[in-house]
């Protein structure tokens, strides 16, 4: 009997990756399976005149809609989020040219210290902005 290496790893690896293999494989191909042969692609249909589609229905196959409904983020979501992001840099990079002018301003008078300007946030900023609109509209332009 010759003295070799053990191969009972080897062999519990293929074991084990097959049954995982299988556990992950039987299911999902017989979704797919019963999905591609009892429920079928989606059909075009006159659709009534107030109604409006939601996004997973742009879509065909009924394994596409599901993932579409349920897992992905709907575009109009996703683009609203990306805009909102825009405006956010947009309203930074004005914070910052103007916080340029003023240290400009500060630097070419030397008539004020530099403590007294604090740099301000963009959300404090529009959050100021709103209570001075709403005492403009409260008291009006005679302030006294």
């Amino acid at each position: 009997m010759a003295i070799q290496p053990s191969r009972w790893q080897w062999h519990k690896f293929k074991d084990m990756l097959h049954l995982y293999t299988m556990i992950g494989l039987i299911p999902v191909g017989a979704i797919i399976f019963y999905t591609n042969v009892f429920i079928g692609p989606a059909t075009l249909t006159p659709i009534p005149d107030c109604y409006e589609p939601k996004h997973w229905e742009y879509h065909r196959h009924p394994i596409t809609r599901f993932i579409a409904r349920y897992i992905h983020n709907n575009p109009q979501q996703d683009y609203e989020k990306f805009m909102h992001f825009i405006d956010e840099e947009a309203q930074k990079i004005k914070l910052r040219k103007l916080e340029k002018q003023i240290r400009a301003k500060m630097s070419e008078r030397e008539d004020m210290q530099a403590y007294y300007y604090r740099p301000i946030m963009n959300k404090y900023m529009r959050e100021t902005k709103k209570v001075g609109e709403e005492m403009h509209d409260r008291l009006g332009d005679n302030v006294d």
